[in-house]
């Protein structure tokens, strides 16, 4: 969520339901596909809100699937009585046990006139009433729509960043692997299927990290910041058993620790330590001067890590959920 915002995602009926809300002071449709034009429209909302706020309140995944059919993903596209398209939320209820997890947003100019609560209600609505929503950074008012809504906080993420200049930068760290593994770098379609299945092991726990499909590695792939010699896979007896995926946000002057993962059975081992590591190295080199990185404030062992490397909290994402 963002100011009069909320954040996540997924569906409802075959093609379009539209209805007035507010005796035509809005109207509501709800679609399972965008045209491109509207996929534009939305896109710009988004980046109109983020310079005001700071970040987006649409995941990559939730802007990623803005293009084409997605099973599972819906769209609420919210005018004003002009027309003017004001406010966006996505619904992507594709988890078989999770409740549908929803992201929405509105337009800076348009926020405190009740669109963000009619989003809200409209997600709610399309989600049978069952629905996890993202506050991203954790807004004040963002917290507040999930209360109105009945929501109730039940995961913290923390967006953790470390210098990547000075004396203590990682080029000063030794990256020491476990006997036998080796490190090389993702070959686009050669890599793909092995990676997806060890992404999968390692993230088996993680709804949203471990359902990647080749679809959604092709949707990055296609990227602009995509690089394969960002992409570490490490290797024991020809068989990946980790991988540091990074991703540079050049406009911010920031490189991620995108995805760390490390494959059941070869964890405990300092594997994951030496990705990051290898990573980090890899992005002070591109003359990035902070690292960030997403991590559970519930994962004790992955904080510590982190931590032990030098990142600190810079802020926090909460999703919140129905009881229900």
């Amino acid at each position: 969520m963002s100011s009069d915002v909320v954040n996540d995602g997924m569906g409802g009926t075959d093609d379009m339901d539209g209805m007035d809300d507010d005796n035509g002071r809005r109207r509501v449709d709800v679609l399972d596909e965008l045209s491109p034009v509207q996929a534009g429209e939305v896109l710009a909302l988004i980046g109109e809100a983020a310079a005001e706020d700071g970040q987006p309140a649409v995941s990559e995944q939730g802007r990623l699937q803005l293009d084409g059919r997605r099973e599972g993903v819906r769209h609420v596209l919210l005018h004003d009585a002009t027309g003017r398209l004001v406010g966006y939320g996505q619904l992507e209820g594709s988890d078989p046990v999770e409740a549908p997890a929803g992201e929405l947003v509105v337009h800076p100019a348009y926020r405190g006139c009740g669109h963000g609560r009619a989003l809200g209600n409209a997600l709610m609505a399309e989600s049978g009433k069952r629905l996890r929503v993202w506050a991203h950074g954790g807004h004040p008012a963002a917290r507040h729509l999930a209360q109105v809504l009945g929501m109730s906080l039940f995961r913290e993420l923390r967006q953790m960043r470390r210098p990547l200049t000075g004396p203590d930068g990682p080029q000063t760290a030794e990256a020491v692997l476990p006997d036998g593994v080796s490190v090389r770098t993702f070959r686009p379609g050669e890599d793909d299927a092995a990676w997806l299945a060890v992404n999968a092991e390692a993230f088996a726990h993680h709804p949203e990290q471990g359902s990647l499909t080749q679809r959604d590695l092709d949707d990055r792939k296609a990227q602009d910041w995509f690089d394969p010699e960002g992409f570490f896979l490490a290797e024991r007896a020809g068989e990946i058993v980790g991988f540091h995926w990074t991703k540079v946000h050049a406009d911010e002057g920031l490189g991620e620790v995108y995805v760390l993962g490390v494959r059941p059975g070869a964890q405990g081992g300092g594997l994951g330590k030496a990705l990051t590591t290898i990573g980090l190295r890899h992005l002070a080199g591109r003359g990035l001067p902070t690292a960030m990185l997403y991590v559970d404030a519930d994962n004790a062992a992955a904080v510590r890590v982190y931590e032990g490397l030098g990142f600190v909290t810079h802020e926090t994402d909460l999703m919140y959920r129905t009881e229900s």
